[in-house]
């Protein structure tokens, strides 16, 4: 006879639905074949009107229209009466990702109620918002200076102080964060890292074939694929552009992303044109994810730029994993994750993340023999299906789940 659903409520501070995989994949997917259910207490993402169809089980969403600091607010709230009006013989445990403060009562409810408490950190919220407060300075306003300022010393104390030190699980997002937490009193036998993953039945290389853009004809493709927020630093790739155009003119970098910053956008093509590589630039914006993805199948190189900081170095990056499993060596910068994945898998290079190294590293690749190159790609993918697939992941996460509960 098989054994009941485990079913979990969890709390996060994406709104659903989400792109996140971590979220959306690991929870949404492929957990549920392994006999773990989670009902999400969320926002509900802005312009979806219809009912949200959450795999993992119900879905439990709140309205967030309005500024960020009414979003917080809302979510906050709403994830609070969730978690007091629910009973407590539906679950088996409470979850809360990125919200330290919400954390601490879902561990005062769960102890209520008699129930495990387990913390989901994929990012030192607390320190963000502090250093988000610090860069906009009062220029912005007052209350975007002040609430996330506020919001990040308040999530501080508790999640260092209160939360991690008494909560019965604590997933991390690498083996640098463990370390980190480690570092800070968290009890090592309570925490699981939990990388970033890619699910290969989404990425399937005969459905996915190079996009078919004119822009390209006849050009050596560079690609990057993600967010072009200010911590990414972006611009030292058009450095790194010019560098290689000296020795392969044609070669044209694709910026497969964008940033909710319009002066920072701005900013950046100014950087294009002041390293005199606008004209090798292609800005695409968001797109769909495997429109995006078919942006990637056809380059010769894609580019992982990850700056090294406190903030930075406990993440487990996606796009390292994403760009193997598409078939496509990288060059990506020494974040712990990152170095760990291309030394482990031998497809790509890693390197410290200036014009110089970068282009070097660059020329290296686009110069590789075609064999050299097939051998590359193979051993990225055999990696990524034999480590970082979702398949995988999830089937480490049910097991620690079933141990605990």
């Amino acid at each position: 006879m098989p054994k009941p659903d485990l079913r979990i409520l969890f709390l996060t501070a994406e709104t659903c639905p989400t792109f996140r995989a971590d979220v959306n994949v690991l929870f949404g997917k492929y957990l549920p074949r392994h006999g773990i259910l989670t009902d999400i207490v969320a926002g509900r993402t802005p312009g979806i009107i219809e009912n949200v169809q959450w795999g993992g089980g119900e879905a439990f969403l709140c309205d967030v229209e309005g500024g960020a600091t009414k979003k917080h607010i809302k979510i906050l709230w709403h994830s609070i009466w969730q978690l007091f009006r629910a009973e407590r013989s539906r679950y088996k445990a409470f979850q809360v990702r990125d919200m330290p403060v919400l954390a601490a009562f879902g561990l005062l409810a769960a102890r209520i109620k008699g129930l495990p408490f387990y913390y989901w950190m994929s990012y030192p919220i607390p320190e963000g918002q502090i250093e988000l407060a610090m860069e906009r300075g009062m220029a912005a306003g007052l209350m975007k200076f002040l609430f996330p300022l506020v919001s990040g010393q308040v999530g501080r104390f508790l999640l260092y102080r209160v939360v991690l030190r008494r909560a019965d699980q604590v997933f991390v997002q690498s083996d640098r964060m463990k370390e980190d937490m480690v570092a800070r009193g968290v009890s090592p036998a309570r925490m699981t890292p939990v990388p970033m993953g890619v699910d290969l039945e989404d990425v399937r290389l005969e459905n996915l074939p190079p996009v078919d853009d004119a822009r390209l004809k006849g050009r050596r493709i560079l690609v990057y694929l993600g967010t072009l927020d200010r911590p990414r630093r972006i611009e030292i790739l058009f450095e790194m552009l010019g560098r290689v155009r000296r020795q392969i003119p044609e070669a044209l970098l694709i910026l497969v992303g964008d940033t909710a910053d319009d002066v920072h956008r701005a900013w950046l093509m100014q950087q294009a044109q002041k390293a005199e590589v606008a004209d090798a630039v292609l800005w695409t914006g968001w797109l769909p994810m495997k429109e995006g993805w078919r942006y990637v199948r056809a380059a010769e190189v894609a580019l992982s730029p990850f700056p090294r900081g406190y903030l930075l170095d406990c993440s487990s990056p996606t796009k390292v994993p994403e760009y193997l499993a598409l078939g496509v060596p990288v060059v990506c910068n020494d974040n712990p994750d990152q170095a760990k994945v291309i030394h482990e898998s031998g497809a790509g290079l890693c390197v410290p993340y200036t014009p110089e190294e970068f282009a070097a590293a660059v020329l290296s690749i686009l110069r590789k023999k075609h064999d050299d190159e097939n051998q590359l790609l193979s051993s990225g993918f055999d990696y990524v299906k034999a480590q970082r697939s979702y398949e995988r992941i999830s089937l480490m996460v049910a097991e620690v789940y079933k141990k605990l509960l």
